[in-house]
């Protein structure tokens, strides 16, 4: 390969999560449960299972990152009507609100990149990108 592909990709991931500690730190908010937070605020409820492999947490780092977030009233969990044994988490009202205020803050840290112009490219490059390392058809843009 004569493009260091994965340097590339691991120094962008590692300046881009330093950039967003930057904002969620001021916050007081983690990397991990912004992720989890943004997952969540599709609203349509995920499984732990389905939020560890989405936020790549080992399940008991996100058992306890989503305890916590109950106990800071970020999140609550519900039974999954379709099959009672799992268990679905949901963003509260204010996790919703503390998400919102959240995004809008890393947004505008994105904004001021000069390759913010490029976002749409860049998510069809990378979708791709995973779903051939997850061994799937990459999908059509």
């Amino acid at each position: 390969m004569s493009v260091d592909l994965v340097g590339l990709l691991a120094r962008a991931e590692r300046l881009a999560v330093r950039r967003l500690r930057g904002v969620l730190d001021e916050e007081g908010c983690s990397v991990d449960a912004w992720r989890v937070m943004s997952l969540l605020a599709d609203g349509e409820g995920h499984g732990m299972t389905a939020i560890s492999e989405c936020v790549l947490l080992p399940p008991p780092t996100l058992t306890r990152l989503v305890d916590q977030l109950v106990d800071d009233g970020m999140v609550h969990r519900r039974v999954d009507p379709l099959d009672r044994r799992r268990i679905l988490a949901f963003l509260t009202p204010r996790g919703r609100e503390v998400w919102q205020r959240l995004d809008q803050r890393v947004s505008a840290t994105w904004e001021s990149l000069p390759s913010s112009g490029d976002d749409e490219l860049l998510a069809t490059l990378l979708t791709r990108l995973v779903a051939g390392l997850e061994g799937n058809r990459p999908a059509l843009a």
